[in-house]
């Protein structure tokens, strides 16, 4: 009986230990976050918009931020497989199928001038 007092006792102070390290840890976890992101908002992602959309034979494409090379040169994509690059400092190009449309050639400036490149607002 007194054993069975005992490991109850140790179970509730054992539970009540794990739970208050749990809680901690998610409270700090919460800090962790915070750093992260004010780290990623430093990146060159900044430079490039989210979305570009483009007008193709009459058909609206949206292309969306892909991936950053080392050179710089960010790689655009639509869900129709189409794609297309540009850098800072350069114009829109296409990959793959020789499409033109109303992007190709233009700068980021030009196309955020035009309406056409979107960036996520926090």
């Amino acid at each position: 009986m007194v054993y069975l007092s005992v490991l109850r006792l140790t179970y509730n102070v054992s539970t009540k230990l794990y739970f208050s390290i749990y809680v901690t840890i998610v409270f700090l976890l919460q800090f962790t976050n915070i750093s992260v992101s004010e780290t990623y908002a430093s990146e060159p992602f900044e430079d490039f918009p989210f979305l570009i959309s483009c007008e193709y034979k009459g058909i609206h494409h949206a292309f969306y931020f892909s991936k950053l090379n080392p050179d710089g040169v960010a790689t655009y994509i639509n869900p129709s497989r189409l794609a297309g690059t540009i850098s800072v400092g350069g114009t829109a190009k296409t990959l793959g199928e020789p499409i033109g449309g109303s992007c190709l050639g233009k700068t980021l400036e030009q196309l955020r001038t035009s309406g056409q490149a979107r960036d996520l607002r926090r």
